[in-house]
């Protein structure tokens, strides 16, 4: 019998820690209540990023 495994599954993927500014956090949440789903903090900041680099990677021709 296998037993369960706790916490959260294995994944490929690194943990950062920043800190941000109350201003950035408050706008990063306001945004954030503008989505259907209502994304998390961290989720909201992973879609920035990569809506982000999708931006800047067209502008450096990559």
């Amino acid at each position: 019998m296998e037993k369960n495994k706790r916490g959260r599954p294995s994944v490929d993927s690194e943990a950062i820690n920043l800190r941000l500014p109350r201003e950035l956090i408050e706008a990063i949440d306001d945004r954030r209540r503008i989505e259907p789903d209502l994304p998390t903090r961290p989720e909201m900041i992973r879609r920035a990023l990569v809506q982000w680099l999708d931006l800047t990677a067209s502008s450096t021709g990559k």
